[in-house]
């Protein structure tokens, strides 16, 4: 790795949220020719954690939340399935292209049975990890929760920005109009 790269971290949990901030990183990755990605899931489950690289083509988007899924494949017009591929095989094409630096990781972690709307442990993992690996800047998707809940439940993306010392950038769901402009030239 060439010294004078910037080092982004972009993590995706599968969702809706984390699908806007894979296109706008996308974006970046086109108009900044030093920029080194690494896209990060967290996947919890009952062994210790273990750390191992895997293939974007076998799961993007990053295990998409059934949700997601649902609204995208099954209750959407044929016409926003058409714009959802259309935007899906664009964000592979940039990610795949030849001469991108693009490396993908999971780590696997037991999650917290005691509070399950506690997101610490999953942000002490992106944390621990962006700060190991030395990342210039972390990405992630946000919903925005109201007020309240973000009060009683926190956002790892919110958490995320203020535990932080390196920047984060949050991504809300993208306007139509930076959707059209991404697909412009397609």
């Amino acid at each position: 790795m060439n010294d004078s790269q910037f080092k982004v971290l972009l993590y995706s949990d599968g969702s809706h949220q984390a699908f806007s901030a894979a296109v706008y990183t996308a974006t970046l990755l086109q108009n900044m020719p030093d920029m080194q990605l690494t896209v990060l899931r967290v996947i919890e489950e009952n062994e210790s954690p273990l750390f191992k690289a895997y293939d974007w083509r076998d799961t993007w988007p990053a295990t998409p939340t059934s949700e997601w899924m649902k609204h995208v494949l099954s209750e959407s017009g044929n016409e926003t399935k058409k714009e959802y591929y259309k935007i899906l095989r664009k964000t592979n094409q940039i990610f795949f292209n030849q001469g991108y630096n693009v490396a993908h990781k999971e780590i696997y972690t037991k999650g917290s049975s005691d509070a399950p709307n506690d997101t610490s442990h999953i942000e002490d993992i992106i944390l621990d990890y962006a700060n190991t690996n030395s990342f210039d800047q972390i990405i992630i998707g946000t919903r925005g929760l109201s007020s309240f809940k973000g009060l009683i439940f926190g956002s790892l993306a919110h958490n995320l920005l203020n535990k932080s010392t390196i920047p984060v950038m949050l991504i809300k769901k993208l306007p139509q109009e930076f959707i059209d402009n991404y697909l412009e030239n397609c």
